[in-house]
């Protein structure tokens, strides 16, 4: 139960923040926003073994990157943008130093290819059409990194990091078409679970790598305290 109870309060603030916490003032809904994250962050590093791997460390980094993205895009889309493109860049670093190639794997490249291809030309196209031909670069630089994200988590092997890098997909899939191609009805909800969702299982990961023969960092074992 002790283990349990820095979960049970990121699912709470995240219910809070989701389903509660009203838009205005900004400021408030913004801290709310941040807490869940905030709690991951302490999760995860509680889940870290006492001598981490490098890897391990450039994991939680990156989850206190995409936090602050989680920030900035409140007030900036383009600082937004760029805190979360930062995180995925350690994250995928990370995975990659746990990777270990199979042709399995790497196949994963073929569905991740040909999902981004489908929602890229179609975020592109709406940019195109609604004049915001700046954002196009920022974009497709955007969609290649998280991308690539998605696949080192599958070549690591970690079930739970996969999950959390698909469903971290799923996410800005939903914001980046609510935002420039279509509405989606409840796409706040939809976004913000997944979003949670996904970098809880990040977090998790830490937990898990070096247990399967596939991966290649052996973890020592991990704190059991909170």
């Amino acid at each position: 139960m002790k283990n349990l109870l820095i979960p049970i309060f990121i699912g709470l603030m995240a219910f809070l923040y989701i389903f509660i916490v009203p838009s205005e003032p900004l400021a408030i809904k913004i801290t709310f926003k941040l807490i869940p994250m905030g709690l991951i962050i302490v999760y995860a590093y509680r889940r870290l073994p006492a001598s981490p791997a490098p890897a391990l460390r450039l994991v939680v980094i990156g989850l206190f990157f995409c936090m602050l993205g989680d920030g900035f895009i409140a007030v900036s889309f383009a600082a937004g943008l760029g805190a979360f493109l930062v995180g995925h860049l350690f994250y995928l670093t990370g995975f990659l130093k746990m990777s270990r190639m199979t042709k399995l794997r790497l196949a994963a490249i073929i569905p991740i290819g040909f999902y981004s291809l489908i929602i890229g030309s179609q975020l592109i196209a709406s940019l195109s059409e609604d004049g915001e031909d700046a954002l196009v670069v920022p974009i497709i630089a955007y969609m290649l990194v998280i991308s690539l994200m998605a696949l080192s988590a599958i070549l690591s092997g970690n079930k739970r990091a996969i999950a959390g890098s698909i469903l971290f997909v799923i996410s800005d899939s939903i914001l980046s078409w609510n935002m420039f191609v279509s509405d989606i009805v409840y796409s706040d909800v939809f976004i913000m679970i997944t979003y949670y969702s996904a970098q809880f299982l990040i977090a998790e990961s830490l937990t898990s790598f070096g247990e399967s023969p596939g991966d290649t960092v052996t973890i020592p074992d991990v704190k059991q305290q909170l």
